[in-house]
């Protein structure tokens, strides 16, 4: 018996059944208005075995001829949107061999010789996901570029530091937008990394056990740029350790944005007023006529928390499988899209929303504005310069801890009477103790305090344009 796959009644793999699949357990279990995105990854693996077919003779040179003139079909087909995706084919395999066949005949029934979807389906997760960490890595570039170019028109700026949200130091801005530049750049690090383990080649694993024909897997690695092949069949079948890997960097990277999103927030606030974003990234209120509100870091903010979901998602997915596939598997699809879709739009776009949509001269337009006399002021609150004052007096020969309970009192009774400590009177200064002189007040400036953290990764200003001019060659 003859099996056709192009019929709706029938599916690639029924000769052995005795009745039709069920209706409802098509829908169950098909995976094809999905998964369909993976049709270029699908088409390339495909013709790379075909020709790897060809080379080791098991197939003719004609019948590769035949595969790679249906394949072209196909993907015109696809590309002007007249593919016809059948939901009783289940997935974007076998749609794309039963039209393959369909057009070139037996040629396209020889294809499928020594693979199995479980092999083909790794292979081509891989092979698309390897493009998008291509691309992410890219807009990881941006998004770092983007920082660095506030930075660098911010560095004198000065801006209270934070611990547990209280003023603590004066900081540079400039220092603070450079500390996310450090957290991305660890994130390129890690998606580099895990590429390499990503670009091995499953292929020629067959459903779990290998094949009996004479395939050379190397081959097919080289045609499709593998680093390497998958060393064990049934690893090779059902290692979704990849898709982990990348949710759990996803992970990280949707966390630095959150972080950073808050400070926007936050920034944007009348409370703080540290910042304005331009109006195109911002929303109104269909109540209150005087709302801009920040949506886009809300958002990206917001978008965090699915990604964490997706990668404990697929850690669940996995945790009870034995070896080798499980048609559990399937389900890694849809949250590893949705992990890749969102961390590539919300780089693309807080990066613009950070930095500015840049020109084809390399100009940038829009972006975050600083407001400089609002984050000055708040750095004058708090009493951000203690810590200045303590390490003045052990310039003096004071112990640490005796300086810090000087300090103190002199913060205590600049609480009592409303000033800061820099507005506090010379003779009032000494009388905390009496190696202070003169000069101290230049020590309790916002200038004085960063030009005094003049050490590596401080923020001096002299520093931070180090740093600067570090990341610029770095990001090229």
């Amino acid at each position: 018996m003859s099996i056709n796959p192009l019929d709706n009644k029938s599916q690639a793999w029924s000769a052995l059944f005795s009745e039709p699949m069920s209706e409802l357990v098509k829908r169950y279990t098909a995976s094809v208005e999905f998964d369909q995105r993976l049709w270029q990854a699908d088409i390339a693996g495909s013709l790379a075995h075909a020709t790897m077919l060809a080379e080791q003779k098991i197939i003719s040179a004609q019948d590769l001829a035949d595969i790679e003139r249906g394949m072209a079909q196909i993907r015109a087909d696809i590309e002007a949107g007249q593919f016809q995706w059948k939901l009783e084919l289940e997935d974007v395999h076998l749609n794309i061999e039963a039209r393959l066949t369909q057009l070139v005949g037996d040629a396209g029934k020889r294809l499928h010789t020594g693979r199995s979807r479980n092999d083909q389906v790794a292979t081509d997760v891989r092979l698309w996901l390897r493009g998008e960490v291509d691309a992410i890595a890219l807009l990881l570039t941006d998004m770092q570029k983007s920082l660095v170019s506030i930075a660098a028109a911010n560095v004198d700026v000065i801006l209270p530091g934070f611990t547990h949200l209280q003023v603590a130091q004066p900081v540079s801005f400039a220092h603070h937008l450079l500390a996310y530049v450090e957290m991305f750049a660890r994130d390129a690090e890690r998606l580099a990394d895990l590429r390499k383990r990503l670009n091995r080649l499953p292929l020629g694993a067959a459903a779990l056990a290998g094949t009996s024909y004479p395939l050379d897997r190397n081959r097919v690695a080289e045609l499709l740029g593998f680093e390497g092949v998958c060393q064990n069949s049934l690893d090779a079948v059902s290692d979704r350790d990849f898709a982990i890997e990348f949710a759990a960097f996803s992970t990280l990277v949707m966390v630095h944005v959150s972080r950073m999103a808050e400070e926007i927030v936050l920034w944007m606030s009348q409370n703080f007023g540290f910042i304005d974003l331009s109006d195109r990234y911002c929303t109104g209120s269909s109540i209150m006529p005087q709302k801009r509100n920040p949506d886009v870091a809300e958002l990206a903010r917001g978008k965090s928390g699915r990604v964490v979901g997706h990668l404990m998602g697929l850690i669940t997915l996995m945790k009870g499988q034995p070896l080798a596939y499980n048609k559990d598997n399937q389900e890694d699809k849809e949250p590893l899209f949705d992990t890749v879709d969102t961390v590539k739009d919300t780089l693309r776009i807080m990066a613009e929303m950070i930095g500015g949509e840049v020109a084809a001269d390399g100009s940038r337009s829009g972006g975050l504005k600083v407001k400089r006399d609002a984050m000055e002021r708040a750095a004058l609150k708090g009493y951000a310069t203690a810590t200045d004052l303590a390490d003045y007096l052990v310039k003096k020969g004071l112990a640490f801890r005796d300086a810090h309970e000087v300090v103190a009192h002199a913060v205590k009774d600049a609480i009592a009477l409303g000033k800061d400590l820099s507005e506090l009177p010379f003779d009032k200064l000494q009388s905390y103790n009496p190696t202070i002189t003169a000069d101290v007040h230049a020590a309790l400036t916002l200038a004085g305090s960063l030009n005094a953290r003049n050490t590596l990764g401080g923020t001096a200003p002299v520093q931070v344009q180090a740093q600067i001019e570090r990341h610029l060659v770095r990001l090229g």
